[in-house]
């Protein structure tokens, strides 16, 4: 987690900034900063457009009484991608860009859902059977406690 962390504050930023001076020198400064800011205006542009979209698509699959796990792990997706987009950099632009389109966003959705599924279900699993606290794992059924307690019927009478 450290050196993801490290990453993100650390070598992002110092990459993004390398990237930034480099078109200014290659193009002239104004031109990048007027690249930066029509990249982020573009993007603000598709990621309302993309998320309108996938909203629509979770009211119909809500409806329709279908749990919109897909479209709502675009939806994070797409919230990610319009920081990127709006982060100035031509490095966020290109992974911002990349979560926005359905061409790229789709495909990559699934495999987030199957990494976060997978990892939901251990952690329940774990959560069930590998906790002492919980009052329903296993080693407390296997020992058939006795829980003393005084119970009465309400008849509907």
């Amino acid at each position: 987690m450290s050196f993801k962390l490290f990453f993100l504050f650390i070598v992002l930023p110092i990459a993004e900034i390398a990237v930034l001076l480099h078109v200014g020198d290659l193009i002239g400064g104004w031109n990048t900063f007027f690249i930066v800011i029509l990249t982020a205006l573009a993007g603000a542009h598709l990621v309302r457009n993309q998320g309108l979209a996938t909203l629509a698509e979770i009211q119909k699959k809500a409806s329709q009484g279908v749990l919109p796990a897909e479209s709502l792990t675009e939806g994070l997706m797409i919230l990610v991608a319009g920081i990127l987009l709006v982060t100035p950099g031509f490095i966020t632009d290109i992974f911002g860009l990349l979560l926005t389109l359905p061409l790229t966003r789709k495909p990559l959705a699934k495999v987030v859902m199957a990494q976060v599924g997978h990892k939901v279900f251990v952690a329940q699993s774990q959560n069930v059977y590998g906790s002492e606290q919980n009052y329903y794992s296993k080693e407390r059924k296997q020992q058939n406690e006795v829980i003393e307690g005084q119970w009465e019927r309400k008849d509907d009478n």
